[in-house]
């Protein structure tokens, strides 16, 4: 079975994230998605991401989310939001 270090990089960087949940930790997980290095290209993540790293107060984020947003359709955007949401109330348990 073949290792996926993408998914690996995810499930560390969340971790720490979860931990620390530092607004350029969340940015970096965000371009890491948007651009597809280091972690799969997916634009709901990497919008979830930045809507979070923007909620934590990383103003280059809440660029980034603008011009995923404009780009993206609104089921995505509405997945990327609904997946933040869900990932802040788990972490906030």
């Amino acid at each position: 079975m073949a290792y996926d270090m993408s998914s690996a990089l995810e499930v560390t960087m969340t971790t720490e994230i979860e931990t620390n949940e530092a607004g350029t930790d969340l940015f970096a997980l965000g371009l890491s998605h948007a651009t597809g290095v280091g972690a799969d290209m997916d634009y709901v993540a990497a919008h979830k991401w930045f809507n979070i790293a923007a909620m934590r107060g990383d103003s280059e984020a809440k660029q980034r989310r603008q011009e995923l947003t404009a780009m993206m359709t609104q089921s995505q955007v509405s997945a990327a939001q609904r997946a933040a949401r869900e990932w802040l109330q788990r972490t906030a348990n």
